[in-house]
């Protein structure tokens, strides 16, 4: 096996591909494996995003703890992971009407908060939500 290291503001991310995997034929590929041969760069890009957006996460988890998608409830009950869920999809909705306003309608830089920002927080609280809905969120 081939070692790749990506390296990140804080930390390295180990990506690791196969070279015997690489030269397989397509028709023998995992998806993964497919995509890490055709498309390298864009597979590492995505993995490297990956890991940024749960290195923030985890340091947005430990400044405000899990209660702030709980609500203090915690997700235990249907009723609490619904509460909770009706909760992401607004904040979701927040970040659509916002790239909506500044990316299509407007089509021009945001003055406070950057773009890019909007498209990392909607991948983070589409994780948070299958967290909450699979009854992990704060265990």
């Amino acid at each position: 096996m081939k070692q790749k290291v990506i390296k990140e503001s804080t930390k390295k991310v180990n990506i690791t591909f196969n070279e015997k995997d690489m030269t397989k034929s397509d028709d023998d590929l995992t998806p993964i494996e497919f995509i890490e041969k055709h498309y390298p760069d864009t597979a590492k890009e995505f993995q490297q995003i990956q890991f940024e957006q749960y290195e923030t996460f985890c340091k947005k988890q430990m400044d405000y703890g899990p209660s702030n998608i709980s609500m203090g409830t915690g997700v235990g009950e249907a009723v609490n992971k619904k509460l909770a869920t009706t909760a992401l999809v607004i904040r979701i909705n927040d970040k659509i009407q916002r790239l909506l306003n500044l990316v299509v309608s407007n089509d021009r830089d945001a003055q406070n908060e950057p773009v890019e920002d909007a498209f990392k927080d909607l991948s983070v609280y589409g994780i948070i939500a299958q967290i909450v809905r699979n009854g992990k969120w704060g265990k």
